[in-house]
């Protein structure tokens, strides 16, 4: 299940990219790089023959409840016990609808997503994922549906499929349905059945493992960090981290000490 994928940009850059018409610019703006349930990010519909750019909150939510503490500013006084962010049987009533209805299909862009470790596998405390990209392609999309909901606006979910042979291996029960740009206007325009044919495994060919995208982030502000700002980094850095080490590495390189 994927629960996690990198944003392209802050938000109001994608128009420019998918030609799309931003009629939210000044909503567009977002906090963080990365998507995650309950939390908005940016996607693509068509409205009127146009692709227009808005931001939705990512999960179908269920199991509404009042918060168990007063709530903060900015807060909502529920809480929710699940967000559905992954659509994988298309006939479960939770989809069906809006599977079927294309003027509820999406695009939702990335440029890398993730897939859980096992414990086994990890590097470190803060290697949770294994990440997957598309080398020479920026950003690419997945196959979104969106529905209205009462208490968030606009939310949506993206279809899964089987992974393909680079996926399999490593999280063997599914991979996101990410479209080929060809096919971004038959999903805006599909049907049930055509939906059904586009729930395929990307081509693996097609995709490669990426790098930890916090640790290359990490990597690229070296430069511009002082002694001391390394310092500060390393100790907000979890112990046993491979954040730790790479920190590590560039104070050596400096020759200072820890």
């Amino acid at each position: 299940m994927c629960n996690l994928y990198r944003l392209p940009t802050k938000g109001w850059e994608l128009p420019d990219y998918y030609k799309a018409e931003d009629v939210w610019r000044q909503h567009l703006a977002l906090d963080k790089v990365y998507a995650s349930p309950g939390k908005p990010a940016p996607v693509l519909v068509r409205e009127d023959g146009r692709l227009v750019l808005k931001r939705m909150v990512w999960g179908f939510p269920e199991g509404k409840r009042p918060r168990k503490t007063k709530a903060k500013e900015g807060q909502s006084p529920w809480v929710w016990d699940k967000y559905y962010t992954n659509a994988r049987n298309l006939t479960l009533g939770l989809w069906k609808p809006w599977v079927s209805d294309p003027a509820h299909h999406c695009l939702v862009p990335f440029t890398t997503f993730a897939e859980p470790k096992a414990a086994a596998a990890r590097g470190g405390t803060d290697d949770l994922n294994w990440w997957f990209l598309q080398p020479g392609r920026a950003v690419a999309c997945f196959a979104g549906i969106w529905k209205p909901d009462a208490d968030h606006g606009p939310v949506y979910s993206f279809l899964t499929c089987d992974p393909n042979p680079l996926v399999a291996p490593l999280h063997p029960k599914a991979m996101p349905v990410i479209l080929q740009p060809e096919d971004y206007d038959r999903w805006l325009s599909a049907g049930f059945d055509g939906a059904i044919t586009l729930q395929a495994p990307f081509p693996s060919q097609l995709m490669a493992l990426g790098p930890n995208p916090d640790h290359a982030d990490l990597e690229a502000r070296f430069p511009d960090m002082t002694d001391e700002d390394l310092r500060g980094a390393y100790r907000a850095a979890k112990p046993g981290s491979i954040a730790r080490e790479r920190i590590l590495a560039e104070a050596r390189r400096r020759g200072l000490g820890q």
